[in-house]
């Protein structure tokens, strides 16, 4: 067995610089200059809550505002089906189609009175009530 000597051994270790890691020079100084005064914290997360308050509504009012122009258009069964996107806000005749492309179960079906079939008794027609409107 051949030993290796003290000499040797160091030079493995610090030969490559690898898995040698600096020491902090003083990590109880770095977080002491780091702190800011608690009312300036307070501060700035109240002012970020309310950003996060703001951007909620705003994104509360856009699903409304989605979900209005769908039920607006009046094509879908159940103007729900289309399902948020922001692209939708600008054009949502468009999705709408393209939705109905791909699942035609999804369109209204047409009710109420077309214009044909029984229309029930209506008065018969009166030569004479005729006669009389040109007299």
């Amino acid at each position: 067995m051949t030993e290796a000597s003290p000499d040797a051994t160091q030079a493995d270790e610090t030969g490559d610089g690898e898995g040698i890691t600096p020491e902090p020079e003083s990590a109880v100084t770095e977080s002491d200059t780091d702190t800011f005064p608690r009312e300036y914290v307070e501060k700035l997360r109240q002012e970020s809550a309310k950003y996060r308050d703001r951007a909620k509504a705003a994104d509360d009012l856009r699903h409304r505002l989605h979900d209005a122009l769908a039920q607006l258009d009046g094509r879908l069964a159940d103007p729900t089906d289309l399902a948020y996107a922001d692209e939708h806000l600008d054009d949502v005749g468009a999705a709408i189609t393209d939705l109905i492309e791909r699942k035609p179960h999804l369109a209204r079906k047409p009710s109420g009175d077309v214009g044909q079939g029984n229309r029930g008794t209506g008065e018969s027609a009166n030569l004479l009530g005729i006669l009389r409107q040109f007299t």
